[in-house]
C-alpha cells in the first residue's frame, strides 16, 4: 500500500529547516515529535480568536473555550475507545499521569504487597514507584531484560502471586524499540487480581489503542509524543477506579463544596484537574489527534515497519557498530553504539552534517547497565521519515567514523 510520505512532509513546517546550511534530517522522534501547521494553527486562532478560562465564564469566549476544551476530551476518548469521556484526564504528560496514580497507590498499599515493574522502563516508570513502594512498605519486584533486549515473559509469570497488587510496564521502550505483549501482560495481571498501568509513551503513535481491548486499568501517554504541543498528556483511567482514587492535588475546579473546615470533591474528570487547565494545548492536542487519526493507519504502519527495517539493514551492514536491542517485535527505534567513539561525539558529529538523534541513557539507566554500556545513540523515526533520511544517516555515520579513527 502507497504512503506519501512527501505531502505529509509538506504540513511540517519544521522539516523545511536547514542546520549549517544542510537540510534537516530530523530523528529524534521518540523524544518529540514534531508538529503540522493544523496543531500550531490551533494554538495561535485559541489565543487570536478565544482566549478565555474555561467552565466558570458568562461570556462568549468562555462558552467558546469550554466547547473547544472539552470537545477536543472527547477527541481523545474516542481515539483510546475509553468506555465513557470521564476516564480522560488531562496532565502534563506522561510522569504527571504516572505520579497522579502512585500517590494515591501509596496509601492503598501496605507491608507485604507487591508492585511489579520492569528492567525497561523510563525513569518515570521506574522511580515513581520506588518511592511509592518506600512510602507505603511494599515491595518492589522487577522483571528482568533478555539479550535480545525483550521481557523475560517467563519470569514475569513466576513473579505474579496473591501478593501482586499492581503491575506497570511500557507499550515500547523507549530505549530500545521493543514492543512488549501488553495485552497478555494485563491478562496475566488480572487473573491475580493486580490493578495494571500501560506506560503509552512510546505506544501511542504507532499502534491502534484500545483500552477496553486491551483491558488495563491505567493508560499514560503525552501529546509531544504524538504530533502535539509539549506539557499536555493523559491520565486513562477506569472510572470505578478512579471515583474513589486519591486526588493528587487541591485547589480551584477540582472541588464540589468548600467550608474553612473541609471540602468534599467534584465528580470525574475535574476532581483530577485542579486550577486552570492549560486549555489552548489541549485543543491543540485534539487537533492532533484528529490529524494523526485522518492518516490510513495501516499504510502509516507499514511505512514505519519498512524504514525500521531499512535501518536495521544498514545497520547491520555497518562495521563496528552495534544494534543494542534486538527484539523480534520493534517499533520507531534504532539504538547502536559505535566502537569508533562515544555516542555524545557521534551526536555532536553528525549534528554538523544536520542530522539530529539522540545520545545518552535516555532516562533508562538500568537499561544501560544492563547491556554494560554508558549509553547509546539512539536514532527514532515517524511517520514523515524517508528513505532518504536513513541514507543521510548512514552516510554521516561513515564520516564519523573516519573522524574518530
Amino acid at each position: 500500500m502507497s504512503f506519501d510520505v512527501q505531502a505529509i512532509r509538506e504540513q511540517f513546517p519544521i522539516l523545511q529547516r536547514k542546520i549549517d546550511n544542510k537540510p534537516l534530517v530530523y530523528l529524534d522522534n521518540a523524544a518529540t515529535t514534531q508538529k503540522p501547521q493544523c496543531v500550531i494553527d490551533a494554538i495561535v486562532n485559541y489565543y487570536t480568536t478565544s482566549n478565555s478560562n474555561v467552565h466558570r465564564g458568562a461570556h462568549q469566549l468562555a462558552d467558546e473555550a469550554t466547547r473547544a476544551f472539552e470537545g477536543a476530551r472527547d477527541i481523545i476518548a474516542a481515539f483510546i475507545n475509553a468506555n465513557v469521556r470521564e476516564e480522560v484526564i488531562w496532565t502534563s504528560g506522561t510522569t504527571e499521569s504516572i505520579n497522579i496514580v502512585a500517590h494515591g497507590l501509596a496509601s492503598l498499599l501496605a507491608h507485604g504487597d507487591e508492585v511489579i515493574v520492569t528492567a525497561m522502563e523510563h525513569h518515570a516508570n521506574l522511580v515513581t514507584w520506588q518511592q511509592t513502594c518506600q512510602q507505603s512498605g511494599a515491595t518492589l519486584r522487577i522483571v528482568p531484560i533478555t539479550d535480545a533486549g525483550e521481557l523475560d515473559m517467563e519470569a514475569y509469570y513466576a513473579l505474579l502471586n496473591s501478593k501482586t497488587k499492581f503491575v506497570a510496564f511500557p507499550h515500547v521502550s523507549n530505549a530500545l524499540g521493543t514492543v512488549n505483549p501488553i495485552k497478555d501482560m494485563t491478562e496475566k495481571a488480572k487473573d491475580v487480581g493486580a490493578w495494571v498501568l500501560i506506560d503509552g509513551a512510546q505506544g501511542i503513535a504507532h499502534f491502534n489503542v484500545d483500552v477496553q481491548s486491551i483491558g488495563c486499568d491505567f493508560y499514560v501517554f503525552s501529546a509531544h509524543k504524538i504530533y502535539g504541543p509539549m506539557g499536555m498528556g493523559i491520565l486513562w483511567g477506569r472510572k470505578s477506579l478512579l471515583e474513589d482514587w486519591p486526588v493528587w492535588k487541591t485547589g480551584g475546579e477540582m472541588i464540589s463544596t468548600v467550608t474553612l473546615e473541609t471540602a468534599t470533591w467534584n465528580v470525574l474528570p475535574y476532581r483530577f484537574e485542579a486550577g486552570t487547565p492549560n486549555v489552548a494545548d489541549a485543543i491543540a492536542f485534539g487537533e492532533a489527534i484528529r490529524w494523526f487519526s485522518a492518516l490510513d493507519q495501516t499504510a502509516l504502519h507499514a511505512h514505519e515497519q519498512a524504514v525500521m527495517q531499512y535501518a536495521t539493514e544498514q545497520a547491520n551492514a555497518f562495521d563496528g557498530l552495534s544494534i543494542i536491542g534486538q527484539a523480534q517485535d520493534k517499533v520507531g527505534v534504532l539504538s547502536f553504539t559505535l566502537a569508533a567513539g562515544h555516542p555524545a561525539d557521534i551526536g555532536f558529529l553528525l549534528d554538523r552534517q544536520g542530522i539530529a538523534i539522540r545520545t545518552g541513557d535516555h532516562c533508562a539507566q538500568p537499561i544501560m547497565a544492563r547491556f554494560n554500556v554508558p549509553g547509546t545513540a539512539r536514532a527514532s523515526f515517524a511517520a514523515y521519515t524517508t528513505f532518504s533520511e536513513i541514507d543521510a544517516l548512514f552516510q554521516g555515520l561513515h564520516k564519523v567514523k573516519k573522524m574518530l579513527a
